[in-house]
């Protein structure tokens, strides 16, 4: 699996969800995760698995860093989705070299989030873009360092490029009220006459300039994988929630959900049905790391089971938790009940465009020797 990845011991990784699980009511209540938590994810790893090695990274294997997802999403999605971004800084492989160099000018672990779209039409100066605009789901920018944007360019071949700018020189519209995914902190991002150099700008997506086995591993498919490992933890916490609230008694006077039958089939179930699905997703994982580290280049049919294996793993992970709250009773109607934040974040990562259903299509496609419909899928 490499030779940079150092676990860090259990008992920090517990120490950390221990905080999270007494915090994340106040997380949820102003509807971000605040830095002085965020900081807590540093010494974990979390911030520098994406730093180039020169620039003092220390890769995380993405089947590890799945992992890592899924165990803080075991206790709250919100932040799950938040520290799941710090996979997206291996995007930031393609900025110039001179460019990393000054954002890990003070050390590797850096903190960024981003909102592309909708894409703002940038005028092209001398010396880079001048822009104006607003800018959605900036997911994580109230702890950030750097936030990027989106910016309309025509010489970007039909991909997204993205400007990368310190955060002081974004304005944050705090405007996010949603019920899902609610500490996400998915704001709205406004930057008005700012002129961006373009060393400073990159083609999300775009070739790396760092030759190093994170950076060719699938970056797309990365970011699709860590949305679903979010979406992985979640039902894993709700498996936790069923299989403690056995006991659970009605007004009614009937028997304890757990000595129904049908409670104890639903709940068979979904165990089987998720984590036959996890397996997949991690073997599928397991295996494209494999092929990356031994500088074997990744096949087309290898990125379409990336693919695959992460909308099937969302879409179980939604459908097993909506199948436990049918069976839970009408207490997890409160919004103070544990099942009920799980099910309103359950069908967050099933909705992001990584995710789509048109992901199916595009995987039989590739995996039956045809063309993907979707531009960008492979």
């Amino acid at each position: 699996m490499g030779d940079t990845f150092k676990p860090p011991p259990d008992d920090m990784w517990d120490a950390v969800l221990a905080e999270l699980a007494e915090r994340r009511a106040e997380f949820h209540a102003q509807g971000y995760v605040p830095r002085d938590f965020i900081e807590k994810f540093i010494p974990l790893g979390i911030y520098r698995h994406a730093t180039p090695l020169e620039f003092g990274g220390e890769a995380i294997p993405p089947p590890e860093f799945l992992r890592m997802i899924e165990r803080i999403g075991r206790v709250d999605g919100s932040t799950a989705w938040v520290v799941g971004f710090a996979s997206a800084n291996t995007y930031l492989g393609a900025l110039p070299l001179d460019t990393q160099a000054e954002i890990y000018r003070k050390g590797p672990d850096v903190v960024t989030a981003g909102g592309l779209y909708p894409m703002q039409r940038a005028e092209r100066t001398e010396t880079g873009f001048r822009v104006s605009g607003r800018w959605k789901f900036a997911s994580g920018c109230m702890a950030a360092d750097y936030i990027s944007v989106g910016l309309l360019d025509e010489s970007a071949g039909g991909k997204p490029r993205a400007a990368l700018l310190p955060a002081d020189k974004v304005t944050i519209i705090q405007d996010w009220d949603v019920s899902g995914m609610r500490a996400s902190g998915s704001f709205d991002t406004v930057v008005e006459d700012l002129e961006i150099p373009l060393e400073w700008t990159f083609v999300r997506g775009g070739a790396p300039l760092i030759d190093e086995p994170l950076f060719r591993y699938p970056l797309i498919g990365y970011q699709a994988q860590c949305h679903a490992a979010i979406g992985l933890g979640v039902a894993q916490g709700a498996l936790d929630h069923a299989q403690h609230a056995g006991s659970y008694r009605g007004i009614t006077g009937a028997p304890p959900v757990g000595e129904r039958a049908y409670y104890r089939m639903e709940f068979a179930k979904a165990y089987v049905a998720l984590q036959a699905a996890r397996s997949y997703f991690l073997d599928v994982a397991e295996e494209v790391w494999e092929t990356v580290i031994a500088g074997v280049e990744v096949t087309p049919d290898q990125k379409a089971r990336i693919r695959l294996s992460a909308v099937n793993i969302s879409d179980t992970s939604s459908r097993i938790v909506h199948d436990l709250s049918k069976i839970s009773g009408a207490a997890i109607i409160n919004n103070s009940h544990p099942l009920h934040l799980i099910r309103m974040d359950a069908q967050v990562p099933q909705l992001h465009a990584s995710l789509s259903q048109h992901m199916y299509d595009d995987a039989g496609a590739v995996l039956l020797g045809l063309q993907p419909t979707t531009p960008g899928f492979l």
